[in-house]
């Protein structure tokens, strides 16, 4: 198989649809990891849900600050 050169030095789609396509498979796999009823126990002893709850406030006001 050939491998082609971009004359412009910016990505290929191909290249574009591979990063898609693997970032929407580490996404599939991270939901269905988070399905298993032992890693949702786990993650409820570990406190994850009061941590992303101090997180909201942050993230709402950095959304504030960047619809200015």
């Amino acid at each position: 198989m050939e491998i082609s050169e971009d004359t412009n030095g910016l990505g290929s789609d191909k290249d574009t649809l591979y990063m898609l396509g693997g970032a929407a498979l580490v996404l599939f796999g991270a939901g269905l990891i988070l399905s298993n009823p032992h890693v949702r126990r786990y993650l409820g002893q570990l406190g994850v849900g009061s941590l992303l709850g101090a997180a909201l406030p942050d993230v709402d006001r950095y959304l504030k600050l960047r619809n200015m």
